[in-house]
């Protein structure tokens, strides 16, 4: 008995297969028969005449229609589409990404703008230190100074001014570590009440003010958090590698490049003044190329992946800019947005809201985007014979999960971040209405909302361009061959 063929070893994949009829193997049957190495489609299939056992008693007649034979997909690296349509693509995507690469050399600013520093909140000449000695002293021999606080003893400033005057304070003796001044030591008094409480031989965060007298230069304003932060960090690194293997190796390396394009190209340049909706625009596309496409390759699956996600970023942006100028919503609302202000005060604050909507929408973009176009990849390896249409109604019963799940944590998110205050609205007993009208809230609001709503846009309108897309792309598809349908399972598919 003549062997059967085998399939070739290494898995090859396709888009667009058409199913047919196949011969029975007969006793002259040979490899390049039927299916090859060579199929213009890309698929290698292995028949045998055992494949008729599943069938009416495995009769050369049953098998002669029988479609069980073995498919090689592989469900890794995108299947390869036809050069026509690569050179669409590539008609879309390369003049965009031309223009963003124009659009970073004329906006790049070359760093931040220089300034007086004025000594108020983050603005202020920092080094480090490390307390040396710490002692227990009275708070009332450190604190004979300040004038006693006419606040009843029930209230917290009444009890906090009690503890300053009786209680235990702390004197530490804080070494300069860094700067001009390394070694020179300073006093800080911590009082009982404060919310941070210094160690012996803790490393701390000191400010200096030179216009200060001697004595008052220096201070501490926070610890020195260096060591458990670079600590995470490294787990984070080690647990991406070890599960995400090359593809996590290659998302750290995007994560790191999205960070450069944040610091050295978006902050610098609305800083130098320009507008901050252009600036985010291109910076969030530049972004969004270099990620998706080091981190899924160059292919087509990710070219339609990126356009879906243009489109959602530019609904974004129109929805955004929208409804921040109707909700008269002016983006400085706390301490830090108006030192930005104070410090630049020609930056568009609006503009600086719109854009932060825009960049924070971005990362969950990319997931919504990927996701949705490898669904109807795989749906269409699984079933080559689906249309568009059958391909958009399969995989859009998975984007409308994803949809419940990722707006419920877009909202969950910026509740978290937003809890203090919030918490504050409860305890003055404001209702819901007030808490919303309020500009600071009303600013999340919109954030939460808009980046919704471009969420939510991003699934139908990624779900069309990739059903489109892969169901138009036939490469090797024998003319007038009638369509087979979906692949039941006979055959056993090679493993990659």
């Amino acid at each position: 008995m003549t062997p059967s063929p085998q399939p070739p070893t290494e898995p090859t994949e396709t888009v667009g297969h058409i199913g047919h009829p196949h011969a029975v193997p007969g006793p002259s049957a040979r490899p390049s028969d039927g299916h090859s190495d060579g199929h213009p489609d890309g698929h290698s299939d292995a028949h045998s005449g055992g494949h008729g056992g599943g069938g009416s008693g495995g009769r050369p007649s049953d098998r002669s229609h029988d479609h069980g034979h073995g498919h090689s997909h592989g469900h890794g690296p995108a299947a390869p589409v036809s050069k026509h349509l690569r050179k669409v693509i590539a008609a879309v995507l390369i003049p965009f990404a031309a223009a963003v690469f124009v659009g970073m050399v004329v906006l790049w600013p070359g760093g931040a703008p220089g300034h007086e520093r004025t000594g108020v909140g983050f603005d202020r000449q920092t080094q480090q230190g490390v307390v040396t000695a710490l002692e227990q002293v009275d708070c009332k021999t450190v604190n004979a100074a300040q004038v006693p606080t006419t606040a009843a003893p029930s209230t917290p400033e009444g009890r906090q001014a009690q503890a300053e005057q009786t209680g235990e304070c702390k004197k530490a003796t804080v070494e300069v570590s860094t700067g001009p001044d390394k070694g020179r030591t300073f006093v800080e008094v911590v009082q009982p009440g404060a919310p941070r409480q210094l160690e012996d031989g803790q490393e701390v965060v000191v400010a200096y003010a030179p216009d200060a007298p001697r004595d008052l230069q220096y201070s501490v304003i926070d610890v020195n958090r260096k060591l458990p932060m670079a600590l995470l960090a490294g787990i984070f690194a080690a647990a991406v590698v070890l599960v995400g293997r090359m593809r996590g190796l290659f998302a750290l390396v995007a994560l790191v490049v999205s960070f450069g394009v944040l610091t050295l190209f978006i902050l610098p340049a609305i800083l130098q003044g320009s507008n901050p909706l252009v600036v985010a625009v291109v910076g969030a596309s530049a972004i969004m190329l270099i990620a998706l496409y080091m981190c899924h390759g160059l292919t087509a699956r990710t070219s339609v992946a990126v356009l879906g996600t243009l489109v959602s970023l530019l609904l974004i942006g129109l929805l955004g800019s929208g409804f921040i100028d109707w909700a008269f919503l002016s983006g400085n609302t706390d301490d830090n947005t108006g030192l930005i202000h104070g410090l630049y005060p020609d930056i568009d604050m609006s503009g600086l809201l719109l854009a932060g909507v825009i960049i924070g929408s971005l990362g969950v973009l990319d997931d919504v985007t990927v996701t949705q176009t490898s669904a109807v990849w795989e749906l269409h390896h699984a079933d080559p014979s689906m249309g568009p249409r059958a391909l958009y109604r399969a995989a859009i019963r998975i984007g409308r999960d994803h949809i419940a799940s990722v707006v419920n944590t877009l909202v969950l998110a910026y509740a978290g971040a937003a809890l203090p205050l919030l918490l504050l609205f409860s305890i003055a007993n404001s209702s819901m209405g007030s808490v919303a009208n309020s500009e600071l809230v009303a600013e999340e609001i919109v954030r939460t909302l808009v980046g919704s709503i471009g969420l939510v846009a991003s699934v139908p309108v990624t779900t069309a361009l990739a059903a489109l897309v892969v169901s138009a792309d036939r490469p090797g598809s024998p003319a007038g061959a009638p369509a087979a349908g979906p692949v039941r399972g006979r055959g056993r598919r090679r493993k990659r």
